[in-house]
């Protein structure tokens, strides 16, 4: 749970390998088969240790078999069809951080400066993290870091020396 299928190195793969290593199972059921693995060269290794061990692969989701020749084919074509798509993905991903890039726009969060004088200000007063938060534009969890750190340096952003300001995430 949490851990990207693009991943080789997975904890609950690597516990169902053990199994099939140690010939505990015999057919290796998934949901999808692109849950399973999204890279078709870790995909079909994955599958020839499967087969030299004995252990046969059935994907619920697109009904295949490896037992058969049909399912073997359908399962190889589908698998490159999945490869194909998410690298199309990625390269459209790739070339719109390109075209921001070139626009001079910046990836990530958008950036809220905080005035940590008048935060310390403010925060004197008696306003409660919630009230600073909404009147800073942050979250409670950024004012409560930003009050806590002694000096006025960097909490989550960058420290702007000539105002006294930290800039935070939104």
């Amino acid at each position: 749970h949490g851990i990207s299928g693009a991943k080789d190195d997975r904890p609950q793969l690597k516990a169902v390998m053990s199994l099939a290593r140690k010939r505990k199972i015999d057919v290796l059921l998934v949901w999808r088969f692109d849950r399973f693995a999204r890279s078709l060269p870790h995909l079909a290794n994955t599958l020839e240790e499967l087969k030299s061990l004995g252990v046969d692969f059935v994907s619920y989701g697109e009904a295949v078999d490896t037992t058969t020749a049909h399912g073997r084919l359908f399962f190889h074509v589908s698998a490159a069809f999945t490869e194909f798509e998410r690298s199309l993905i990625r390269e459209r991903v790739l070339a719109g951080l390109r075209r921001a890039k070139a626009q001079g726009k910046t990836a990530g969060p958008r950036r809220n400066p905080v005035d940590i004088g008048r935060l310390r200000q403010e925060a004197a007063k008696g306003l409660g993290l919630r009230s600073l938060a909404l009147s800073f534009g942050v979250s409670k969890d950024t004012i409560g870091r930003l009050l806590k750190s002694g000096d006025s340096g960097v909490a989550d952003g960058t420290h702007n020396r000539e105002h006294d300001a930290v800039e935070v995430a939104a």
